[in-house]
């Protein structure tokens, strides 16, 4: 066997393979030799149909099935002779191989990147340092004290954080859409639950009135149809009633099952749960600068097969969110470039997936299932979901290790929860 690569630009490669005539020949003769056992043919008894007549019914399906068969294995074998890791599957271009002849194939592929050198970290993060305070706290209960509020209809016009309920019709450019009627429909003013504009506008409304709203619908607006339209609707208002909170004391607790704890055990549950989404934050955050960090000083050429495929599994995801085509794709050539440069990294400092964080982020996952040993035994009997989890451990592991090893510039910053969150939430947006 011959084999021949060319590169053909970028990661992209062309090899050419050769393989002796002789090999596909003696396979054909072999296997049309173990068929005439057992080949019925009007004229001959079994087992007596001469090797001619065999080669000459079943020949060409034969050495087709043969040619396939040896491109398959020879490509393997080829690959490995050159020690060349192909991204995707190679595109086989096969040359037609007469008996007597070789078999020639051109398979095309592009490969994995190679990072030559070292990775460089030299670049700086930003650590947050928050403290969840008294004020975060009171700020979580009057949250949830909000959110077992009770309405009292007032017999004035509606201010701000009363809640009203609306009819409400919507056009764009004079024609309904879907989702563009609501009756009895509450809605509390200063919640930001409707469109941008749209809660303003009810602002000073009183029981029995009927007005028209005008808004605009936001450029990043979920239904891409709508988004960047403007829009009319025509609302009556029901009722106005003020918000009336609950006290906050004991009795307040047990609606969230502190029947012993009372409001400080409350305050103690209120306390852990802002903590744990505090540490989340934290540390989305800094895994966010040091992976862009990594991006950006580790310029990497990544195959288009894989940012394709990519591309595909997050299409196929936000297919019923409306997610814009462009982000879609950048996103997909972050993931894949990203994962080149992580996996490099794992390599230069022979890292490896630290089990016992692995069996503790899969324990975390159950604890929230009614039988959480059951959930643990199927990740563990599931392949694909155990992966899953061993890859968001090793990247928290290599967050660990760029912290305490690697050449970076860490600069401490004072910040607040609210300020944490809002951040985190607009960059999600």
């Amino acid at each position: 066997m011959q084999v021949f690569v060319e590169n053909t630009g970028g990661l992209e490669r062309r090899m050419t393979v050769q393989v002796p005539a002789e090999r596909i020949d003696q396979e054909v003769t072999s296997r049309l030799q173990s068929m005439k056992a057992s080949i019925r043919l009007d004229g001959f008894r079994p087992g007596k149909v001469p090797l001619q007549v065999v080669e000459k019914k079943y020949g060409t399906q034969v050495r087709q099935e043969v040619i396939e068969q040896v491109i398959n294995s020879t490509l393997h074998e080829a690959l490995t002779q050159e020690n060349i890791r192909p991204a995707g599957e190679p595109l086989i271009d096969p040359r037609e191989a007469k008996p007597g002849e070789q078999l020639e194939f051109i398979a095309t592929f592009e490969v994995f990147p190679e990072i030559e050198g070292d990775i460089q970290y030299g670049f700086k993060v930003i650590r947050p340092i928050v403290a969840i305070g008294e004020d975060d706290i009171s700020s979580m209960l009057e949250k949830l004290r909000k959110q077992r509020a009770t309405g009292s209809v007032v017999d004035r016009k509606a201010q701000i954080e009363d809640q009203v309920v609306i009819d409400f019709e919507g056009s764009v450019d004079g024609n309904a859409f879907t989702g563009n009627k609501g009756e009895q429909f509450p809605v509390v003013l200063g919640s930001n639950s409707m469109i941008p504009g749209f809660e303003d506008q009810l602002v000073g409304s009183s029981a029995g009135d009927e007005t028209t709203i005008k808004v605009t619908f936001p450029d990043d607006y979920p239904a891409g149809e709508l988004a960047g339209k403007d829009a009319e609707f025509k609302v009556k208002v029901h009722s106005v009633s003020e918000m009336v909170l609950p006290a906050l004391d004991d009795d307040f607790a047990r609606a969230f099952g502190m029947e012993d704890k009372g409001l400080e055990g409350l305050k103690a549950e209120v306390t852990n749960n802002l903590q744990r989404e505090l540490n989340a934050i934290v540390a989305a955050n800094l895994k966010d600068q040091l992976f862009s960090g990594l991006l950006e000083n580790n310029p990497v050429e990544v195959p288009r097969k894989l940012v394709d495929n990519e591309l595909q599994q997050l299409q196929s995801q936000n297919e019923h969110q409306g997610a814009d085509a462009a982000q879609l794709a950048a996103t997909a050539e972050r993931r894949v470039k990203l994962g080149v440069i992580l996996s490099e990294v794992i390599k230069q400092n022979q890292l490896q997936v630290d089990p016992d964080r692995v069996r503790k982020a899969i324990e975390t996952i159950a604890a929230s299932y009614e039988k959480p040993e059951e959930v643990v035994q199927y990740y563990y009997g599931n392949q694909e979901m155990l992966a899953g989890i061993q890859s968001a451990v090793m990247e928290d592991q290599v967050v660990d290790w760029m912290v305490e090893y690697a050449n970076l510039e860490i600069q401490d910053e004072q910040t607040t929860f609210d300020a944490l969150v809002e951040a985190a939430r607009q960059t999600k947006g």
